[in-house]
């Protein structure tokens, strides 16, 4: 079967797909908004499964590659919410040590893609880690529903905490060169944009697509960046002038590209808003931005 791409979806549904994963909107009432975009003979329902993640199908790395060694391990986390669990994956070999890259999901949890995020990085020959936020109400129920809804629920504040925490603890890892990036998606974008302000030692922060940070608070960025904007994600889009004019204030050295005419989500495999040509290109760079900054000598 063809895989689908955002060219087959109406734009305004495409919008109205973004404000419900977003929580703006409920399930209800995407499904009532959509109803009159939905094409041959496609329902609601049929379209807001279209447009849902496919994880099986995009899967590029298993989770048993014997090119990575992949665990669930878990480290205390006092000044958030006691415990951080995640998915901690490095290459099954490799001599010396490694810089590490943190990973940050979207607004739902560690769910498969991101676990594949994290298994392509480490096959580049680092360290990386990839949280679950949703860990101290039950992890990710694989759900992408049930998720948001979890997601909800969470004190954000302890959240934040929690990855400050997993940044500390991957500097300090056996195996570590004591090198930090991080790199996030959405709502992982954010807090890479966040994490950048508050770790004066990190070393790279790659966000997809992320909210951006008060001025004052981009002042405080020590960190190289490389930020990835989808040309129409209008939403997270209306926050970069702003952004950009603070990080030249502050002599903060970023590079951005602002890839045109595709959605917000492009790099994520599993939904129709992938954008593959773009995605590789970003995602080149991304890996190039980690060896420049992350890597010793």
């Amino acid at each position: 079967m063809t895989r689908k791409t955002a060219d087959d979806f109406h734009p305004e549904a495409l919008k109205e797909f973004d404000k419900y994963v977003h929580g703006d909107i409920s399930r209800r009432d995407f499904l009532s908004s959509v109803a009159k975009y939905a094409l041959l003979g496609l329902t609601a329902e049929g379209l807001l499964e279209a447009l849902s993640p496919k994880f099986a199908q995009a899967q590029q790395i298993l989770g048993n590659d014997p090119r990575l060694k992949a665990e669930y391990v878990e480290y205390p986390s006092p000044q958030g919410n006691g415990k951080i669990r995640g998915y901690l994956v490095q290459p099954a070999q490799f001599k010396g040590k490694l810089p590490t890259v943190l990973v940050i999901h979207e607004n739902r949890g560690l769910n498969p893609h991101i676990e594949d995020i994290a298994r392509r990085i480490a096959l580049d020959n680092f360290i990386a880690f990839a949280p679950d936020a949703l860990f101290p109400v039950g992890g990710y129920p694989n759900d992408e529903d049930k998720a948001r809804e979890l997601f909800k629920n969470l004190d954000q504040n302890k959240t934040k905490a929690d990855f400050l925490t997993a940044a500390h603890i991957l500097k300090k890892l056996p195996h570590s060169n004591g090198n930090v990036g991080t790199v996030g998606f959405c709502y992982g974008g954010g807090i890479v944009n966040f994490l950048a302000t508050k770790i004066p030692d990190l070393g790279a922060a790659v966000a997809f697509y992320g909210s951006q940070p008060s001025a004052e608070d981009a002042a405080k960025i020590k960190a190289a960046l490389l930020l990835h904007y989808a040309g129409a994600d209008e939403r997270i889009n209306a926050g970069w002038p702003a952004y950009e004019t603070a990080l030249k204030a502050a002599n903060v050295n970023y590079e951005a590209h602002v890839y045109p005419a595709v959605q917000h989500g492009f790099n994520n495999d599993t939904t129709p808003r992938y954008d593959a040509a773009t995605a590789k290109l970003a995602w080149d760079r991304t890996i190039s931005f980690f060896n420049v900054y992350l890597r010793d000598g």
